[in-house]
């Protein structure tokens, strides 16, 4: 499972031109899910995104969780980071997981977050314009398969 943390200030997911979520001061995660994701992947990412510490404390130290803040969160399906480029200049996305196994676990992801904080979501597997502005900027980049 790999996601794609944003410090946002404001991010909204808009669909055939009407605006299906927005929120002001979070994290706007773009979330993807592999072939070998499971339910410790979920949990392991989630209990990360919910406890890092990226935001400003008084002494203007990155030292606050989105708990801490009481931030939103907007989390948008996001297959494409698991695009292989390794071969020529088309990117090939075999390397997600099927919709089927993605969209259980990427609720499953959702649920979890919601029971702390407020959680907005784009509509899974729909065309999405995704506009954001990124506090910072800060961009962190997790794989639960990576935890070193």
């Amino acid at each position: 499972m790999k996601i794609v943390v944003q410090r946002v200030s404001q991010a909204q997911v808009t669909i055939g031109g009407k605006t299906v979520a927005s929120i002001g001061q979070g994290l706007l995660l773009l979330v993807g899910i592999g072939p070998d994701d499971e339910a410790e992947d979920v949990n392991y990412l989630a209990r990360k995104v919910l406890n890092i510490r990226i935001f400003s404390d008084p002494e203007d130290k990155m030292n606050l969780s989105v708990q801490d803040i009481q931030g939103e969160i907007l989390s948008v399906s996001q297959f494409t980071l698991f695009a292989n480029t390794k071969k020529g200049n088309r990117p090939s996305f075999t390397e997600a997981a099927s919709p089927q196994i993605a969209r259980k676990l990427y609720q499953d992801f959702n649920k979890i977050l919601s029971k702390i904080l407020p959680v907005k979501t784009g509509e899974f597997g729909a065309d999405m314009k995704v506009s954001l502005t990124n506090d910072g900027p800060v961009t962190i980049c997790m794989d639960s398969k990576n935890k070193e």
